[in-house]
């Protein structure tokens, strides 16, 4: 048994997986290295010594990014756009996914045509802008989701998905009276958990990310969505001033820990969502697998 086991350890699967230990830390080290600032101390930062773990541990840089009331603002006007959008999302996209699927529809490849259409063409960041105007929308956070709404990509994907599910299924289930709405309910969106975690997964860090959107339709600082608080802070001069303040001759070494620790303010919570959908992916594909 040992014989078999050296046998299959040879040089290149020795360089594989160096190859794939390099390209993980590469990854990985501009993070580790953001984390690594933002909780090592003064004299550390200051002498250059910090490079992927913290040195002299410290989480001052997080209390004075945590103690700001403008982080919490824009932190509950970035989860209500992530929420609401991925909910609006998933519903337009799956709703127009399964009609478009279904080769009884009358019109499904114009109407496949006409959203492929505004995959390659689009109005215009101008037009754009003054139809959100017109729609009132301008300085609401209902701009930052409505507009963008259904992503044509995920669209193609999930409607792909929904073709290549077993036809005997939905047959049975008129067969027994279900209706078009029944059936998608009760039969198709149990089958399709795996797709739908991973388009709402798609979605929601799109919205979470957004900041262009947020930088062209919102001008109240209260609604400032967490990507466009983090702009404000590290190029508008507000950190600078606050490490002035405190750290006196420090301030750019105190202003830098404070830009990394709001950088990974703003990146962990969506982090965390990742490990969380985990089982949502197995729990689909284990639905999607039982047969009869």
């Amino acid at each position: 048994m040992a014989g078999k086991l050296k046998k299959k350890i040879t040089v290149g699967t020795i360089c594989n997986y160096a190859i794939i230990t390099l390209i993980t830390f590469c990854c990985l080290y501009p993070f580790l290295n953001v984390i690594a600032y933002s909780l090592s101390g003064y004299n550390a930062v200051l002498s250059g010594r910090v490079t992927f773990y913290p040195i002299d541990f410290t989480l001052d840089a997080y209390k004075q990014i945590l103690g700001r009331s403008q982080i919490w603002m824009s932190m509950k006007s970035t989860v209500i756009v992530t929420v609401l959008g991925t909910f609006l999302s998933l519903f337009l996209t799956v709703c127009a996914a399964y009609a478009l699927s279904r080769d009884y529809l009358p019109g499904r490849k114009f109407f496949t045509g006409l959203i492929l259409f505004t995959m390659y063409f689009s109005g215009g960041m101008i037009p754009t802008f003054l139809v959100v105007k017109q729609l009132g929308l301008y300085d609401t956070l209902a701009a930052l989701f409505i507009p963008q709404s259904v992503n044509v990509f995920n669209f193609i994907v999930m409607r792909t998905f929904f073709r290549e599910l077993p036809k005997e299924l939905e047959e049975a289930a008129r067969i027994d009276g279900a209706s078009d709405i029944q059936t998608l309910a009760r039969i198709i969106l149990p089958l399709s958990l795996p797709i739908i975690a991973t388009i709402g997964l798609f979605y929601a860090v799109g919205y979470w990310n957004s900041y262009f959107d947020a930088l062209l339709y919102v001008q109240d600082p209260n609604k400032y969505t967490l990507q466009l608080r983090l702009r404000s802070l590290l190029f508008g001069g507000e950190l600078n001033n606050s490490a002035a303040n405190q750290e006196g001759l420090g301030t750019q070494v105190m202003s830098q820990s404070l830009k990394m620790a709001t950088v990974a303010v703003s990146t962990i919570p969506i982090l965390v969502v990742y490990p969380w959908l985990q089982k949502y992916f197995v729990k689909g594909v284990m639905v999607g697998s039982v047969k009869g």
